[in-house]
């Protein structure tokens, strides 16, 4: 062949290239992959699982990179520098939208600066859903993408992918195995890998930490952590410590951040993906504040708080049915020996000991295995409330002399037996029940005992509770001490009758708020079903004929009043609405202080007495009032009486586990002030006017 004829076939050859180069999408021959993007550092492409589009409604497609060695790319949190690949859609035709999906990255440590990307090949999965399902698509992907190696380039390119609507062919594109292989490695909530994240807590001092505990059904080799939380903070690079709970393993991560952003990271929610080789999970969690190490001073400086805020309780309003056990439990004694009387006063304070032990098991128990928890919180059971409504009915009725033979000793005949002392089982059950009633209540140094106990360690946990339930248990222990006190009492006479009926109402009443509790919780309608089983009991038991039918009725009532929330809970009723109280949101309480306004924030519960006499006897006085609904001041309440992790973790964050709880912000107080827990009116108006700031101060002065 002459030259001429070989040139003109090279320029044939040329133009068949150029014009196949110049048709979008349409690479190998449209088998479902745009153009190469060619760089000296690598290369990006869109792939599709599907050569065509057929009668699917979603298609799987990939962003394909292959990166020179040395080169990487960034995943969704870059870390300490870099960004994550950008996709433009515009101009795309039947596309609705579309997702993209991150596998599990690597980390990249440089010079202390950690970032975190892909190296080598990756696809990144995407799952576009089609406007019109089996209509031709086609895809304008606007790219932008950082790659660094020593030195850094961005690069923007358009990826054009066209999908006919013919049926695809058996067996998909040469991409959908690739797609999938990639998919699999996007991390999920760990279920399939065998591993979940349990808790995170944050430890601070020198150098503050992250703890992540994480259950594992075999050991991690390599374990990565990657954390996306507030901007201002950065978590390094884990280790594994030593573990103290089988079957889990403890991450640390060092944390950094200025001091004021490491406080408002208890209780805010991160993003936390684990990987280990070739298992991952992805999951979010909200860290708690990890205790402190054991501080025997403080523990010191914390015990007669404790003894304190324990002995207030026996004069809060949830401790006042109890008094009439105790008034009828002293009046009883008073014509009996010393021994005998300071025998059952020492099994009263017993049983309150020994309850708070209790409570401190199940908090330790509870805390160890990653549960929110704080005091009171059992009165957020329906079941709970079930229990104590149908308890106090029946001391009630037996105030009323509706049944001559006390309850089972288990139970507790709350020293109401006759004989000198009563039966000891009965005084320890008593004092079980102050307890019982006792833990919806706040005290005065209460708060600040239990948010210590609770922050801290198994062994505070102990010794605070052992040191509240000793202050609660302190009259009984007092008359055991001095039996004399109780042998002065007036002696027993027909008056005691007339008394046993009045505080039998007090604890009627008792029973009645315990169901409105309920009402709130399952219904209305459900609550008075169990009030109606409660007023049949007590029908049952008052009357005299066929005692034995009388009281398998009664019990029938009561078995009765369990079974109800469990296979009749309506939904609460939604909360009315309210121009004065704003719902509780915590992410708006910055917002509004950056604005200039003050907030007053209240969290309170329907089984919370305190919080019912702070907010009658406080919060609604006059005076008040009216400075509560001034121009920029905005009222904030958070109802606890069911579970809310939100409001939890915001308890938390103040170091409070229980309410009443108060809290004041504004542009005086950006991190806000907590109150006591029981109010005064002065208290409130001055963490106002300290949270208006010296400008508001000044105009509220003129």
């Amino acid at each position: 062949m002459d030259d001429k004829g070989q040139a003109r076939r090279r320029l044939g050859a040329l133009a068949l290239l150029t014009l196949v180069c110049l048709l979008p999408g349409q690479a190998a021959a449209g088998d479902g992959a745009s153009d190469w993007f060619v760089t000296d550092q690598g290369k990006a492409r869109l792939i599709a699982a599907s050569p065509v589009v057929g009668d699917a409604a979603t298609l799987g497609l990939g962003l394909e990179f292959r990166l020179a060695p040395h080169w990487k790319i960034y995943w969704r949190s870059p870390g300490d520098a870099g960004y994550p690949p950008r996709l433009d859609w515009a101009g795309s035709t039947n596309l609705a939208d579309a997702a993209l999906s991150w596998p599990a990255p690597q980390r990249f440590s440089v010079s202390g600066f950690e970032t975190v990307g892909y190296v080598g090949h990756v696809v990144l999965p995407i799952a576009a859903r089609l406007e019109q399902p089996g209509q031709e698509t086609r895809l304008r992907l606007a790219l932008s993408y950082l790659t660094c190696s020593e030195t850094c380039i961005p690069y923007d390119a358009v990826l054009s992918l066209d999908l006919p609507a013919a049926s695809p062919a058996p067996g998909g594109s040469d991409y959908a195995a690739l797609i999938a292989r990639y998919a699999q490695r996007v991390p999920g909530d760990g279920r399939d890998a065998g591993l979940a994240l349990v808790a995170a807590s944050l430890v601070t001092g020198r150098t503050p930490m992250l703890e992540l505990r994480v259950a594992t059904q075999r050991a991690l080799l390599a374990p990565d952590a990657f954390i996306e939380g507030p901007p201002d903070i950065s978590f390094g690079v884990p280790h594994l410590a030593a573990s103290d709970a089988p079957g889990q393993a403890l991450l640390r991560l060092p944390v950094a951040g200025a001091p004021a952003a490491l406080d408002r990271l208890v209780g805010q929610k991160l993003a936390v993906t684990l990987v280990d080789g070739d298992r991952a999970l992805e999951s979010g969690i909200v860290p708690e504040a990890a205790p402190p190490p054991a501080d025997l001073g403080l523990l010191l400086a914390i015990l007669p708080l404790a003894l304190l805020g324990g002995f207030i309780l026996n004069f809060m309003p949830c401790v006042l049915p109890v008094l009439s056990i105790k008034l009828l439990g002293v009046i009883k004694h008073g014509g009996g020996s010393r021994a005998a009387l300071r025998r059952g006063f020492l099994a009263s304070a017993a049983g309150v000991i020994l309850s708070f032990l209790v409570l401190a098991a199940a908090m330790t128990t509870l805390k160890a295995a990653g549960i929110a928890i704080g005091w009171g919180v059992q009165f957020q059971q329906p079941l709970f409330l079930v229990f104590m409504a149908v308890l106090v009915t029946l001391f009630a009725c037996n105030l009323w002399g509706f049944f001559e033979v006390p309850l089972p000793s288990w139970v507790g005949g709350l020293a109401l037996r006759q004989g000198e002392g009563g039966a000891l089982l009965g005084n320890v059950a008593a004092g079980a029940f102050a307890t019982l009633l006792a833990t919806p209540c706040s005290a005065p140094f209460l708060g600040t005992a239990i948010g210590f106990a609770l922050a801290a360690g198994p062994l505070e946990i102990f010794v605070i509770f052992l040191a509240l339930g000793i202050g609660l248990a302190a009259p009984y222990l007092l008359v055991a001490l001095l039996p004399s006190l109780a042998r002065g009492l007036p002696r027993p006479g027909r008056w005691m009758l007339v008394l046993r009926r009045v505080l039998g109402l007090a604890l009627a009443a008792t029973a009645l708020w315990l169901v409105s509790v309920l009402a709130d919780q399952i219904g209305l309608a459900p609550a008075l079903a169990v009030a109606g089983l409660l007023a049949v009991a007590a029908a049952m038991l008052g009357l005299r004929p066929a005692p034995h039918r009388r009281g398998l009725a009664a019990a029938a009532s009561l078995v009765l009043a369990f079974v109800v929330p469990v296979l009749w809970a309506a939904p609460p009723a939604a909360p009315a609405g309210d121009a004065f109280w704003h719902g509780f949101d915590r992410a708006a309480i910055d917002r509004l202080v950056g604005e200039g306004q003050v907030v007053f924030v209240d969290v309170t519960a329907d089984w919370c007495l305190t919080c019912k006499v702070n907010e009658k006897l406080v919060i609604d006085q006059p005076e008040v009032r009216h400075r509560l609904e001034q121009p920029g001041v905005t009222a904030m309440r958070a109802d606890w009486t069911r579970p809310s992790d939100a409001i939890a973790a915001y308890l938390r964050s103040f170091g409070r586990y229980g309410i009443p709880f108060n809290a004041v912000y504004g542009p005086g107080l950006p991190h806000g002030r907590a109150l006591s827990e029981i109010l005064t009116g002065d208290q409130i108006l001055r963490a106002l006017a300290e949270a208006a700031g010296p400008r508001k101060l000044a105009v509220t002065a003129r």
